[in-house]
């Protein structure tokens, strides 16, 4: 796609004309959203437990950082995890890759952008998209934990939509980790130095943000986060069968 060509996104957020032909109006382009959350869920459906991992498409393949998203995808994935990403380069393909290497499922949702984004070569799965927004949901909901490596606007626009997901309970309480201390604590210092000051957020809230320094504390960050949840969740329903065996016997 060339620089001056328009994305889908961009065509959706513009004003509308008057005498558009009906395949360029907003009606037309909410079946074609439609069309492509129908075939996300379609082919997203059976992968089971999945940790979505986030991260800067610039970096490259001599950078740690890349290495670290290779050893951290790997170990989540020898841990039973499929692994989801942006399907780019840098961090995206360091954590295909790694996911490759464990032997799992390993699956790229790419996006339409003005400049050419091609999907990575470590991919099992990939799915396109016109959209972001359907691209982030769908990065969402198949996660049992997402993962965050350093990046820019993407990533931290990424970042903060899941906390804020996890904080105002639309979703469960996934982990939300951030690999490498030294990116990562200059703005957990902002929150606390400003948000958490003019009381916007509280230590609680800040607390969802989980700053880790080796894939391995990543896996068992996951790893325990999983068992907690389905220990929750045998507990509840084993309350539930209590609650009803109890309102039997008194009926």
């Amino acid at each position: 796609m060339s620089p001056h060509q328009q994305t889908s996104d961009e065509q959706l957020l513009l004003s509308p004309t008057e005498a558009q032909p009906f395949h360029r109006t907003d009606t037309w382009r909410v079946l074609r959203i439609m069309s492509e959350f129908v075939a996300g869920f379609e082919e997203l459906a059976d992968i089971g437990q999945a940790v979505t991992i986030f991260g800067s498409a610039r970096v490259t393949a001599d950078d740690a950082i890349y290495q670290a998203t290779v050893e951290t995808a790997r170990h989540i994935g020898e841990a039973g995890y499929a692994i989801l990403t942006g399907g780019g380069p840098g961090v995206m393909e360091a954590g295909n890759k790694g996911g490759n290497l464990a032997g799992v499922e390993s699956i790229g949702l790419n996006i339409e952008l003005p400049f050419e984004q091609h999907i990575n070569p470590y991919t099992t799965r990939t799915l396109e998209f016109r959209y972001f927004f359907v691209r982030k949901t769908l990065l969402v909901k198949y996660a049992t934990a997402f993962v965050f490596f350093p990046g820019g606007f993407g990533t931290l626009d990424e970042m903060f939509e899941a906390v804020t997901l996890v904080q105002t309970g639309k979703v469960r309480n996934f982990p939300i980790i951030l690999y490498g201390a030294t990116y990562w604590n200059g703005l957990i210092a902002w929150l606390r130095d400003q948000p958490l000051q003019h009381r916007m957020l509280s230590e609680a809230e800040i607390s969802l943000l989980h700053i880790v320094d080796s894939p391995a504390a990543v896996r068992d960050v996951i790893v325990g986060a999983t068992a907690e949840r389905i220990a929750a969740e045998g507990a509840a329903r084993a309350a539930l069968r209590q609650a009803t065996k109890r309102d039997t016997r008194e009926t």
